[in-house]
């Protein structure tokens, strides 16, 4: 009972400090409390993010500000088509001493910090970009054959462009999957839009204040692992992710038409983890089943694909997995 009390304890003033850490970082970022929660709840547990918007609307801005509140080591790499992995990763370069011996030395790159910014990340070649899956997998990157450990924590939030493709490589779907969620960044509403016009055109700016340490982080990385989930919240996990498979016998019609792959258990792992977040960043102790369907999209929309010919015809991704967590919360819930 008293490990109980204890937990319960932990996590309200955890929750308490989070909402302080949001409302910090929403004087900067306006708006857009659905995008914080996301990129909140992949750092929370211990992910990558990927965000997907139009250029202007703000996204360096949010990682800039994160890496202020959460008091975070940040840096910024704008990726394109010549960058080399040794530019985000380091290298080793020959040394001579005072005395004339000569030794090899490793320059650490951008990758040796706890919040990277990959920015565009789809504008570098593929090789620079399989460079990044390791630091972002592994939490640490080899050179000339020697390991060397990442900062802890360690997080990429990576963006990318959905309109130009000129002169852009798509991500693998290994990479894909190494991102806990893909978060969509819409354009504001005409009432944001005016807010973000008074705040960022005056003579001075709000700024953001620090909220957590790393070691702070750290241990709230760890109290989301022991938030309880409930049996049913974890059936309706299994359910949502098998049904999203187009080959499994309890995909419904609209999968196995259009879907061309599905997502693999670490996409459940991914659900299991941000629907904890969710919770947490709500003010509630423990997810529910509405934590699932609203962490479907982010979590699963980059870990499927649609077939060709229901591409050609304009489906929407986003719009199947909607329909399939509504389908699969509505029978839960019925149960």
């Amino acid at each position: 009972m008293d490990d109980s009390q204890d937990l319960v304890a932990e996590i309200e003033a955890l929750g308490g400090k989070l909402a302080e850490a949001k409302a910090s970082i929403e004087k900067r970022f306006i708006g857009q409390p659905r995008v914080v929660d996301l990129v909140l709840s992949a750092i929370l547990c211990g992910g990558h993010g990927l965000l997907i918007g139009l250029p202007g609307l703000g996204k360096t801005r949010l990682v800039d500000t994160l890496s202020t509140v959460l008091g975070l080591d940040g840096a910024r790499v704008q990726f394109t088509p010549d960058l080399m992995p040794a530019d985000i990763l380091g290298s080793e370069v020959l040394e001579t001493g005072a005395d004339g011996s000569r030794a090899f030395k490793f320059i650490e790159g951008p990758v040796f910090c706890q919040l990277l910014m990959a920015d565009e990340i789809n504008r570098a070649s593929p090789r620079t970009q399989s460079a990044l899956l390791q630091a972002m997998q592994e939490k640490s990157v080899t050179i000339a054959g020697q390991p060397h450990a990442l900062p802890v924590p360690f997080h990429v939030l990576a963006t990318q462009n959905p309109i130009e493709q000129e002169g852009t490589y798509p991500l693998p779907e290994a990479q894909l999957d190494r991102f806990l969620v893909q978060i969509d960044v819409p354009y504001p509403s005409r009432e944001t839009e005016r807010d973000i016009l008074i705040a960022t055109t005056g003579v001075s700016e709000e700024e953001s204040t620090n909220v957590f340490s790393p070691e702070e982080l750290i241990a709230a990385q760890a109290l989301i692992r022991r938030m309880p989930v409930g049996e049913t919240v974890m059936e309706t996990i299994l359910d949502l992710v098998r049904a999203c498979r187009p080959d499994d016998e309890s995909a419904p019609e609209t999968v196995r038409d259009n879907v061309g792959w599905g997502p693999g258990p670490r996409a459940a792992q991914s659900l299991m983890l941000t629907v904890r977040a969710r919770a947490l960043l709500d003010g509630r102790l423990a997810p529910s089943a509405e934590d699932v369907a609203a962490m479907a999209a982010p979590v699963l929309s980059h870990r499927m694909a649609l077939t060709f010919a229901s591409r050609a015809r304009g489906l929407h991704l986003a719009d199947i997995i909607e329909e399939v967590a509504a389908r699969i919360t509505q029978v839960e819930a019925a149960a």
